[in-house]
């Protein structure tokens, strides 16, 4: 277990309040958000005697949403150790903490207060990689009297418009088909214009459970003493979610922390991480995941750093590492990453409004504590409130599939998701949950919706043997509610899924169905839901 006892703010030039910024010296006022934690941005490449670097802890920030105490702790955590050593490079920096009086709470309020303080005539700006902030700093800086420029955060492989660049505009986009345009664009897993070993995607290979008796390696957790942060949080009465460990925080805080993380990814896990990274287990809260999507989403490390990293051990160790894991594990950063992105911004803001099957259901109350016989949910959500994380196929399948089952309405599923994990932020929260989860997007993500009765998470995971329901019965007290939801959708939403031709099988096996058992099914499922308000 690695440990962090560094204290923050060491240098003189951190300034912690606003009356310390010098009036005349300063001419450039640079903003970075807490997601743009990038230390080999070019901007830090030099340093300039009259820029001022700022960085703010926000009400606007820590309200929008609930989040889970350790993702605020996370960020604020993270944004203060950056700041510390930006001040230790030699950089002006100016930090305001949550608490401070010269805080007006609001991103754009600050900036102009700050403005004010040194008649700066040069406003820096990176991109934001949220909508929100993106239009709130754009309106900003319409009426700004200082000149304002804008940068890329020179952490993404694509640009924002990629989608519309490479295929035009189009109503819906395969992850498939930009999936192999990035590979020829990096070079990574090519030889020459064709894939390694010519074939593109091994998914097909990446779906085999844990034996029972195999030894899966303890991830390696951190030991950061946040109780400062913590404290503070608690006094601003910030409300918040879930648990943490304040003397032991487990998140990587600085670049050096995630270049450890993914080192020891690379070597323990990655020669399984394909074979196994849509299996679940109850005593295994990460398996062989890399955990390194907080570190990505703050850009404390790159993905063309991750990729790299895992593609040198895959070539060193050719005999340990096959060639599905490390393509299963590239498919992730370079594919599927990138394209949420560039999913969230060719459809925003509309994106967020969408709502396919007009699913309307408030979110059943055990998604915030995790109390429910359903031994799958209650699993991935216990281990979501205890750890702020889960993997891809607990949340995709176990609670997004229980809440598309359900009904629920994509706006409720899209908070919960957005607050409860330490790397969401909306524009990698939004299109997997109310795309690829939800299918609320009506197709423009994914090819059908998501949805499974209880034998995939039986297939996938160990939660049905000590699950209160049996898996195996379809009706009846003890019935694994997902398998009559999962036939009640289908029968609620057949209109909706005839013209999608990978739900034809499944229409027409309903459709076969005796009349008694398709009324016994629904009966079940409407009882269950009426239980469930």
């Amino acid at each position: 277990m690695a440990t962090s006892t560094s204290p923050l703010f060491l240098s003189s030039k951190c300034w912690l309040c606003l009356s310390d910024v010098p009036e005349q010296d300063i001419d450039t006022v640079a903003l970075i958000l807490g997601d743009q934690l990038n230390a080999d941005h070019s901007w830090y490449r030099e340093q300039q005697a009259n820029r001022l670097f700022v960085m703010y802890e926000l009400r606007q920030e820590t309200e929008y949403c609930q989040h889970h105490i350790q993702k605020v702790v996370g960020f604020f955590a993270a944004m203060r150790k950056f700041a510390s050593a930006l001040a230790e490079a030699g950089h002006q920096v100016l930090y305001l903490t949550l608490d401070h009086a010269d805080n007006q709470s609001s991103l754009t309020d600050n900036l102009a207060r700050l403005l004010e303080r040194c008649n700066a005539d040069q406003v820096h700006l990176q991109q934001p990689d949220e909508y929100r902030l993106d239009q709130q700093l754009s309106k900003w800086s319409e009426r700004c009297a200082a000149q304002v420029h804008w940068y890329d955060t020179e952490h993404f492989l694509t640009e924002r418009t990629v989608l519309e660049d490479w295929f035009g505009k189009q109503a819906n986009y395969m992850m498939e088909h930009f999936y192999r345009r990035v590979r020829k664009q990096t070079g990574y897993l090519m030889d020459g214009d064709k894939p390694a070993d010519g074939q593109w995607n091994f998914d097909k290979d990446n779906r085999k459970t844990p034996k029972d008796t195999q030894d899966i390696p303890q991830p390696l957790t951190f030991s950061h003493d946040v109780t400062e942060i913590y404290e503070m949080l608690e006094a601003e009465n910030v409300k918040t979610l879930g648990a943490i460990n304040a003397s032991q925080f487990i998140w990587p805080l600085t670049r050096k922390d995630a270049k450890q993380q993914l080192a020891d990814f690379t070597k323990r896990f990655l020669p399984h991480f394909g074979d196994y990274q849509d299996a679940m287990l109850d005593a295994q809260w990460s398996l062989y995941h890399s955990r390194l999507s907080f570190a990505l989403n703050s850009k404390m490390i790159s993905p063309r750093v991750v990729v790299e990293k895992a593609l040198s051990a895959w070539r060193e160790n050719r005999d340990e590492i096959s060639l599905n894991q490390i393509e299963g594990f590239v498919r992730q950063i370079i594919g599927w990453r990138e394209f949420v992105r560039a999913i969230y911004w060719q459809f925003m803001p509309e994106y967020g409004d969408r709502n396919h099957f007009n699913h309307r259901r408030a979110l059943p109350e055990f998604y915030w504590h995790g109390e429910t016989r359903m031994n799958c949910l209650a699993q991935s959500i216990q281990q979501s409130l205890e750890h702020a994380y889960a993997h891809h196929i607990q949340r995709l399948m176990v609670t997004g599939n229980f809440a598309l089952l359900a009904g629920c309405d994509p706006d409720a599923v899209d908070a919960w998701y957005l607050g409860i994990y330490i790397d969401a932020i909306e524009w990698v929260e939004l299109p997997n949950t109310r795309g690829m989860s939800q299918y609320a997007d009506g197709g423009v993500l994914a090819t059908k919706p998501y949805i499974s009765s209880g034998s995939y998470i039986h297939k996938m995971s160990d939660y049905c043997a000590s699950c209160d329901y049996d898996v195996k019965q379809k009706t009846g007290a003890q019935a694994c509610p997902f398998n009559y939801l999962y036939w009640n959708f289908i029968d609620r939403h057949y209109d909706h899924l005839q013209s999608n031709g990978r739900m034809g099988l499944i229409l027409k096996q309903w459709e076969q169905r005796d009349s008694t058992e398709k009324k016994e099914i629904l009966n079940e499922a409407e009882k269950f839901l009426e239980q469930l308000q």
